[in-house]
């Protein structure tokens, strides 16, 4: 018999909102102080640099404004089921590369282009009213609210990043921490759905995936432990399962407590 599907997790749009506007936030104060030097810098995603990497995270907030500013879009249900959006943006990397690329050279001011997005963004989503809106986005129709907890997953991803390029500590607004990782986490288990394994990041997330002998009582035979970050750059392909296990990262306990093959869930 397959796996029973679960209820989607619910997300409260007033605080997935302000979330998103306080990770953006800490952005954009880091992003104003930095130097040509520093904008200059190499990332770890291929070619860009920093100034192409923060214009990128100005760009997805603005996304949300677009989105809106467009019909909505026909039919009851979304395109798109939020455990979905990870696996779906893989296909839409090239494109979203060459708006990045065009976008960093036409704005040379940085600051101007974070006060804009924000602008629009906080415009659109106040006068959309309930997050239930379906609004087109690059993988299909979404609800409001799915993809605004999507943003948290694109900033937080990116706030990590660009510490990493930088050597700086950008803080992680704690909301939208949350939403990042737990939407992460059901991304696994649509992916490998299941009972036989149980994967916790504390303390924002618990999933069971992979099918085999479903856990019930007790302390499941089969765990994986990690912490938030670490977990996210799991998901997004930041770091290796082995590199993560070698470095006592994660802790896996279990004959089927491996997610090598399942890993990354989003490029």
């Amino acid at each position: 018999m397959p796996p029973a599907k679960k209820r989607p997790r619910a997300y409260d749009h007033l605080r997935t909102r302000t979330a998103v506007l306080a990770q953006f936030g800490h952005v954009r104060d880091a992003v104003r102080t930095l130097t040509p030097d520093q904008l200059a810098r190499p990332t770890r995603l291929g070619a860009w640099t920093v100034r192409e990497l923060a214009a990128h995270v100005a760009m997805g907030l603005a996304s949300v404004g677009r989105s809106l500013d467009q019909p909505e879009p026909p039919g009851p249900k979304p395109e798109v089921a939020l455990p979905q959006w990870p696996s779906a943006t893989a296909a839409h990397a090239g494109r979203i590369a060459e708006d990045v690329e065009e976008l960093a050279a036409a704005h040379r001011d940085l600051d101007a282009l974070y006060e804009e997005a924000e602008a629009g963004f906080t415009a659109a989503v106040l006068a959309s009213g309930t997050g239930e809106r379906l609004l087109v986005t690059r993988v299909g129709s979404m609800r409001l609210t799915d993809f605004l907890v999507t943003r948290t997953v694109e900033l937080i991803v990116h706030t990590d990043d660009l510490n990493e390029a930088l050597g700086t500590e950008i803080p992680y607004d704690r909301q939208a921490l949350a939403a990042c990782t737990r939407l992460l986490a059901d991304a696994l288990a649509d992916r490998a759905p299941g009972g036989s394994v149980e994967v916790r990041v504390p303390p924002f997330a618990v999933v069971q995936c992979i099918g085999g002998p479903r856990h019930t009582r007790g302390t499941p035979p089969n765990v994986v432990e990690t912490g938030p970050l670490t977990w996210i750059r799991l998901a997004t392909g930041r770091t290796e399962w082995a590199r993560a296990l070698e470095d006592a990262e994660v802790s896996a306990g279990g004959e089927r407590a491996d997610l090598a093959a399942l890993l990354p869930l989003m490029g």
